[in-house]
Protein backbone atom coordinates (compact mmCIF):
# COMPACT_ATOMS: atom_id res chain seq x y z
CA UNK A 1 0.00 0.00 0.00
CA UNK A 2 1.49 3.43 -1.03
CA UNK A 3 1.73 5.92 1.61
CA UNK A 4 0.14 9.36 1.10
CA UNK A 5 2.38 11.94 -0.16
CA UNK A 6 4.10 14.18 1.53
CA UNK A 7 3.07 18.03 1.92
CA UNK A 8 5.32 20.68 0.50
CA UNK A 9 8.36 21.67 2.87
CA UNK A 10 8.41 25.28 3.95
CA UNK A 11 11.34 26.05 1.82
CA UNK A 12 9.15 23.98 -1.51
CA UNK A 13 6.54 26.26 -0.48
CA UNK A 14 8.34 29.49 -0.50
CA UNK A 15 9.90 28.86 -4.19
CA UNK A 16 6.69 27.97 -5.81
CA UNK A 17 5.19 31.06 -4.46
CA UNK A 18 8.35 32.93 -5.88
CA UNK A 19 7.97 31.26 -9.52
CA UNK A 20 4.18 31.97 -9.41
CA UNK A 21 3.51 35.16 -10.86
CA UNK A 22 1.25 37.86 -8.99
CA UNK A 23 -1.61 38.48 -10.16
CA UNK A 24 -2.00 41.35 -8.20
CA UNK A 25 0.95 42.94 -9.98
CA UNK A 26 1.02 44.58 -13.64
CA UNK A 27 3.52 42.24 -16.10
CA UNK A 28 5.60 44.68 -18.13
CA UNK A 29 5.34 44.71 -21.53
CA UNK A 30 7.66 42.81 -23.67
CA UNK A 31 9.93 44.58 -25.70
CA UNK A 32 9.32 43.23 -29.80
CA UNK A 33 12.12 41.77 -31.34
CA UNK A 34 14.91 44.25 -32.92
CA UNK A 35 13.89 45.08 -36.44
CA UNK A 36 17.20 45.73 -37.92
CA UNK A 37 17.84 49.10 -39.53
CA UNK A 38 18.64 49.36 -42.87
CA UNK A 39 22.78 49.57 -44.03
CA UNK A 40 23.38 53.48 -44.00
CA UNK A 41 19.96 54.73 -42.71
CA UNK A 42 19.45 56.60 -39.61
CA UNK A 43 16.37 56.43 -37.38
CA UNK A 44 15.11 59.78 -36.32
CA UNK A 45 13.15 60.28 -33.34
CA UNK A 46 10.93 63.02 -31.41
CA UNK A 47 9.17 65.50 -33.35
CA UNK A 48 11.54 68.41 -33.58
CA UNK A 49 13.95 66.02 -35.15
CA UNK A 50 11.09 64.91 -37.58
CA UNK A 51 9.70 68.41 -38.93
CA UNK A 52 13.05 69.32 -39.36
CA UNK A 53 14.04 66.51 -41.05
CA UNK A 54 10.68 67.03 -43.14
CA UNK A 55 11.14 70.31 -44.16
CA UNK A 56 14.95 69.82 -45.09
CA UNK A 57 14.60 69.42 -49.20
CA UNK A 58 18.78 68.14 -48.86
CA UNK A 59 17.17 65.41 -46.66
CA UNK A 60 16.17 62.00 -48.54
CA UNK A 61 13.21 60.22 -46.53
CA UNK A 62 12.74 56.84 -46.64
CA UNK A 63 9.75 55.71 -44.27
CA UNK A 64 7.76 57.42 -41.76
CA UNK A 65 6.50 55.68 -38.18
CA UNK A 66 3.63 57.96 -36.07
CA UNK A 67 1.26 57.12 -33.61
CA UNK A 68 -2.47 58.38 -33.49
CA UNK A 69 -1.50 61.26 -31.75
CA UNK A 70 1.82 62.13 -33.23
CA UNK A 71 0.05 62.20 -36.28
CA UNK A 72 -2.26 64.92 -35.12
CA UNK A 73 0.44 66.77 -33.30
CA UNK A 74 2.37 66.60 -36.48
CA UNK A 75 -0.31 67.90 -38.91
CA UNK A 76 -1.04 70.54 -36.73
CA UNK A 77 2.65 71.54 -36.80
CA UNK A 78 3.21 70.75 -40.69
CA UNK A 79 0.17 70.20 -42.76
CA UNK A 80 -0.02 67.35 -45.31
CA UNK A 81 0.81 65.91 -47.59
CA UNK A 82 4.62 65.29 -46.68
CA UNK A 83 7.35 64.02 -48.74
CA UNK A 84 7.06 60.53 -47.22
CA UNK A 85 3.74 58.57 -46.68
CA UNK A 86 3.06 57.91 -43.16
CA UNK A 87 2.53 54.73 -41.46
CA UNK A 88 0.66 54.54 -38.26
CA UNK A 89 1.72 52.23 -35.59
CA UNK A 90 1.42 51.34 -31.93
CA UNK A 91 3.63 53.02 -29.42
CA UNK A 92 5.33 49.43 -28.73
CA UNK A 93 6.58 48.91 -31.81
CA UNK A 94 9.20 51.83 -31.79
CA UNK A 95 10.94 50.22 -29.47
CA UNK A 96 12.29 47.34 -31.99
CA UNK A 97 13.89 49.43 -33.55
CA UNK A 98 15.04 52.95 -31.46
CA UNK A 99 17.02 52.78 -28.12
CA UNK A 100 15.75 51.56 -25.09
CA UNK A 101 15.83 55.45 -23.52
CA UNK A 102 14.73 56.79 -26.44
CA UNK A 103 12.29 59.55 -25.55
CA UNK A 104 10.31 59.65 -29.55
CA UNK A 105 6.97 61.13 -28.76
CA UNK A 106 5.68 58.58 -31.09
CA UNK A 107 7.01 59.91 -34.24
CA UNK A 108 10.51 58.29 -36.33
CA UNK A 109 11.75 58.49 -39.37
CA UNK A 110 14.01 56.47 -41.63
CA UNK A 111 16.46 58.48 -43.12
CA UNK A 112 19.64 58.38 -45.21
CA UNK A 113 22.63 60.85 -43.67
CA UNK A 114 22.83 64.00 -44.77
CA UNK A 115 25.81 64.88 -47.61
CA UNK A 116 29.08 64.76 -46.46
CA UNK A 117 30.40 68.37 -47.19
CA UNK A 118 34.16 69.95 -46.65
CA UNK A 119 35.77 72.98 -44.99
CA UNK A 120 35.25 74.67 -47.86
CA UNK A 121 31.35 74.65 -47.37
CA UNK A 122 31.82 75.97 -43.61
CA UNK A 123 33.51 78.64 -45.27
CA UNK A 124 30.86 79.20 -47.87
CA UNK A 125 27.65 78.63 -45.65
CA UNK A 126 27.34 82.34 -44.59
CA UNK A 127 29.32 85.15 -42.56
CA UNK A 128 28.46 84.08 -39.43
CA UNK A 129 31.41 82.24 -36.65
CA UNK A 130 32.57 78.88 -37.38
CA UNK A 131 32.18 76.15 -34.13
CA UNK A 132 35.46 73.91 -34.05
CA UNK A 133 35.31 70.91 -31.86
CA UNK A 134 38.61 69.57 -31.17
CA UNK A 135 37.77 65.59 -30.21
CA UNK A 136 34.14 66.76 -28.40
CA UNK A 137 32.96 63.18 -28.82
CA UNK A 138 29.48 62.92 -26.86
CA UNK A 139 26.37 63.00 -28.95
CA UNK A 140 24.52 65.06 -27.06
CA UNK A 141 26.88 67.38 -26.28
CA UNK A 142 27.66 68.13 -30.18
CA UNK A 143 23.87 67.81 -30.54
CA UNK A 144 23.41 70.39 -28.08
CA UNK A 145 26.55 72.32 -29.85
CA UNK A 146 24.27 72.31 -33.02
CA UNK A 147 21.63 73.72 -31.80
CA UNK A 148 23.53 76.56 -29.88
CA UNK A 149 25.13 77.51 -33.19
CA UNK A 150 21.55 77.18 -35.39
CA UNK A 151 20.73 80.06 -32.36
CA UNK A 152 23.24 82.35 -32.47
CA UNK A 153 23.45 82.59 -36.29
CA UNK A 154 26.96 80.09 -36.56
CA UNK A 155 27.59 79.26 -39.79
CA UNK A 156 28.70 75.44 -39.40
CA UNK A 157 30.35 73.23 -37.27
CA UNK A 158 33.62 71.84 -37.61
CA UNK A 159 35.00 68.66 -35.53
CA UNK A 160 37.49 66.01 -36.55
CA UNK A 161 35.62 62.63 -38.11
CA UNK A 162 37.97 60.12 -35.79
CA UNK A 163 37.37 61.84 -32.64
CA UNK A 164 33.30 62.76 -33.32
CA UNK A 165 30.33 61.05 -32.60
CA UNK A 166 28.11 59.80 -35.90
CA UNK A 167 25.33 60.83 -36.94
CA UNK A 168 22.41 59.48 -35.12
CA UNK A 169 19.27 60.06 -33.96
CA UNK A 170 20.00 60.40 -30.40
CA UNK A 171 22.42 63.44 -31.90
CA UNK A 172 19.89 64.94 -33.83
CA UNK A 173 17.07 65.12 -30.96
CA UNK A 174 19.72 66.98 -28.84
CA UNK A 175 20.06 68.90 -31.51
CA UNK A 176 16.16 69.66 -31.83
CA UNK A 177 16.31 70.38 -35.41
CA UNK A 178 18.98 72.28 -36.00
CA UNK A 179 21.37 69.17 -37.35
CA UNK A 180 18.70 69.89 -40.23
CA UNK A 181 20.13 73.29 -40.44
CA UNK A 182 23.59 74.25 -39.63
CA UNK A 183 26.18 72.23 -41.54
CA UNK A 184 28.16 69.67 -39.57
CA UNK A 185 31.52 69.04 -41.59
CA UNK A 186 34.02 66.52 -40.75
CA UNK A 187 37.74 66.84 -41.15
CA UNK A 188 40.52 64.48 -41.40
CA UNK A 189 43.31 67.23 -39.85
CA UNK A 190 42.10 70.09 -37.54
CA UNK A 191 45.10 71.72 -37.61
CA UNK A 192 44.61 71.75 -41.47
CA UNK A 193 41.37 72.90 -41.51
CA UNK A 194 42.62 75.82 -39.03
CA UNK A 195 45.26 76.70 -41.46
CA UNK A 196 42.82 77.10 -44.51
CA UNK A 197 40.01 79.13 -42.13
CA UNK A 198 42.87 81.46 -41.77
CA UNK A 199 43.89 81.42 -44.91
CA UNK A 200 40.12 82.28 -45.89
CA UNK A 201 40.02 85.22 -43.47
CA UNK A 202 38.57 83.58 -40.14
CA UNK A 203 40.69 84.67 -36.51
CA UNK A 204 40.42 81.15 -34.96
CA UNK A 205 40.31 82.04 -31.24
CA UNK A 206 40.80 79.07 -28.88
CA UNK A 207 38.05 79.21 -25.54
CA UNK A 208 40.73 78.31 -22.58
CA UNK A 209 40.06 78.98 -19.30
CA UNK A 210 43.42 80.04 -18.24
CA UNK A 211 43.87 82.65 -20.77
CA UNK A 212 44.28 86.61 -20.09
CA UNK A 213 42.06 88.29 -21.71
CA UNK A 214 38.18 87.25 -22.27
CA UNK A 215 36.12 87.15 -25.29
CA UNK A 216 34.61 90.54 -24.92
CA UNK A 217 38.55 91.86 -24.45
CA UNK A 218 40.15 90.31 -27.02
CA UNK A 219 39.50 92.34 -29.87
CA UNK A 220 37.29 90.49 -32.02
CA UNK A 221 34.71 92.82 -33.62
CA UNK A 222 35.05 93.29 -37.15
CA UNK A 223 36.02 90.08 -37.95
CA UNK A 224 35.11 86.59 -38.74
CA UNK A 225 35.61 84.27 -35.96
CA UNK A 226 36.53 80.24 -35.72
CA UNK A 227 35.71 79.46 -32.22
CA UNK A 228 37.70 76.45 -31.03
CA UNK A 229 36.13 74.47 -27.96
CA UNK A 230 38.28 71.31 -26.67
CA UNK A 231 36.96 68.11 -24.89
CA UNK A 232 35.35 68.40 -21.03
CA UNK A 233 38.70 67.94 -19.34
CA UNK A 234 41.34 67.63 -21.92
CA UNK A 235 40.74 70.71 -23.46
CA UNK A 236 42.24 71.57 -26.63
CA UNK A 237 45.65 69.37 -27.57
CA UNK A 238 48.49 71.12 -27.99
CA UNK A 239 48.75 71.39 -31.69
CA UNK A 240 45.40 72.89 -31.82
CA UNK A 241 46.39 75.72 -29.31
CA UNK A 242 49.53 76.80 -31.28
CA UNK A 243 47.12 77.02 -34.46
CA UNK A 244 44.83 79.70 -32.92
CA UNK A 245 45.49 83.15 -33.27
CA UNK A 246 45.20 83.88 -29.89
CA UNK A 247 43.23 82.04 -26.58
CA UNK A 248 40.35 84.02 -24.69
CA UNK A 249 37.75 82.97 -21.74
CA UNK A 250 34.70 83.51 -20.54
CA UNK A 251 34.01 85.44 -17.65
CA UNK A 252 33.12 83.04 -15.24
CA UNK A 253 32.76 83.58 -11.17
CA UNK A 254 35.40 82.67 -9.35
CA UNK A 255 33.36 79.66 -7.00
CA UNK A 256 32.98 77.79 -10.18
CA UNK A 257 35.80 76.07 -12.44
CA UNK A 258 34.27 75.66 -15.47
CA UNK A 259 31.40 75.00 -18.04
CA UNK A 260 29.84 72.09 -19.44
CA UNK A 261 31.27 72.26 -22.88
CA UNK A 262 27.93 72.69 -24.77
CA UNK A 263 27.06 75.39 -22.18
CA UNK A 264 30.71 77.12 -22.49
CA UNK A 265 29.75 76.92 -26.78
CA UNK A 266 26.28 78.31 -26.06
CA UNK A 267 27.55 81.62 -23.67
CA UNK A 268 30.62 82.15 -26.27
CA UNK A 269 28.47 82.23 -29.58
CA UNK A 270 25.89 84.92 -27.65
CA UNK A 271 28.71 86.48 -26.40
CA UNK A 272 30.34 86.57 -30.16
CA UNK A 273 26.97 88.82 -31.89
CA UNK A 274 27.11 90.85 -29.16
CA UNK A 275 31.03 92.68 -30.42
Amino acid sequence: MRRPPRPPSRAQRHTERAASPDPRRPTEARRPPPEATPAGMIWLHGLHSVIAALENPARRLRRLLLTQEAHKDLSARLPAPWRVQPEVAERAHFAAFLPEDSVHQGAALLVEPLEQLDIHDAIDAGSGPILVLDQVTDPRNVGAMLRSAAAFGASAVVMQDRHAPPETGTLARAASGALELVPMIRVVNLARALEELKKNGLWVAGLDGTAPTTLAQAGLAGRRVALVLGAEGEGMRRLTRENCDELARLPINERMESLNVSAAAAVALYELGRL
